[in-house]
């Protein structure tokens, strides 16, 4: 019922947005498991680029030769099995485009805090922690018109893979939320840059991200930067690929100096590493590898046109 509201919504009066154009090459690693990517045709192009919605949620849309091609982050807590896209194209009717999500166990990880109030915090921390929350869903929730930059990222700082994507974890022995990002450690300090061009819109200091920076890159894909030790950017203001924007911290909840940089696509959080450009993952040695792709080498093939 949600979806049908949202795309009622959309028929009433929005103009269709603007899409990226990218090689396949640019486009992020598939791996249709929750935490995940899904990239599923939707259309013949070159008219003009279908919307595309799923879970209530915009999805980006991005033209690859003579298709559209709707690329979709999966939620971590989304159950495996058959869902669907809402596509719908100018005045006619939405239609259902069908596909498939497979299951993914991600590994555990257990931390030891010697703060108590970052594992039960205190009923003031929670009224604070409920508003920090709220900002953050308006953040990721975000969808502007505006055509991407880019669908491959660079790192946005040097460092080791200290925390995988999607690890189960436990504070001092109490299950809490996946890791719903990428830890990479530094020493304090250490320059963190925009992966790829965007807008600020969040900065702030909170009770478990620490200082935080937000980035919007267009069309649903939004990216998170946590724990730093200072922000180099204001709240609104356009950063090009490469532009620092802070520096690796260890402030909220953090045992050691490092950066949680988080990938947002549609509103579910997905694992940045399948973001990663072809030139990063070539380069790479220290050991990235989506954590989604459960150790594959390569890549599930894309839902591919039918007609």
């Amino acid at each position: 019922m949600r979806t049908k509201r949202f795309l009622s919504g959309i028929a009433a009066g929005l103009a269709l947005a603007a899409a990226v154009s990218a090689p396949q090459g640019d486009l992020p690693l598939t791996a249709p498991v929750p935490g995940g990517v899904a990239i599923v045709c939707v259309g013949r192009a070159p008219g003009p680029a279908p919307q595309v919605v799923f879970d209530g949620q915009r999805v980006l849309v991005a033209r690859v030769g003579d298709f559209w091609n709707a690329v979709v982050g999966l939620p971590l807590g989304l159950r495996p099995g058959a869902h669907e896209l809402s596509v719908l194209e100018g005045e006619r009717t939405a239609r259902a485009i069908p596909f498939k999500v497979g299951r993914r166990d991600y590994e555990t990880q257990h931390v030891t805090l010697a703060n108590r109030r970052q594992v039960e915090p205190e009923p003031e921390d929670l009224r604070r922690i409920a508003r920090e929350q709220e900002s953050l869903v308006r953040a990721f929730s975000t969808f502007s018109d505006a055509a991407l930059d880019t669908l491959s990222f660079d790192l946005p700082s040097a460092g080791r893979v200290s925390g995988g994507f999607g690890l189960r974890r436990f504070f001092n022995d109490e299950p809490r939320q996946p890791h719903s990002g990428l830890d990479i450690a530094a020493p304090e300090g250490t320059p963190i840059a925009a992966p790829a061009a965007g807008t600020a819109i969040e900065i702030g200091d909170y009770f478990f991200n620490g200082l935080t920076v937000v980035l919007d890159h267009g069309q649903g894909l939004v990216t998170m930067y946590n724990h730093l030790s200072r922000i180099d950017v204001v709240k609104g203001a356009h950063v090009a690929r490469g532009e620092r924007i802070g520096t690796v911290g260890q402030t909220g909840r953090a045992t050691a100096p490092h950066l949680h940089w988080s990938v947002s696509l549609n509103n579910a959080r997905v694992d940045p590493a399948l973001f990663l450009s072809s030139e990063v993952r070539k380069q790479d040695s220290t050991g990235l590898r989506p954590a989604a792709l459960g150790g594959a080498s390569a890549a599930f093939a894309p839902v591919q046109c039918t007609e």
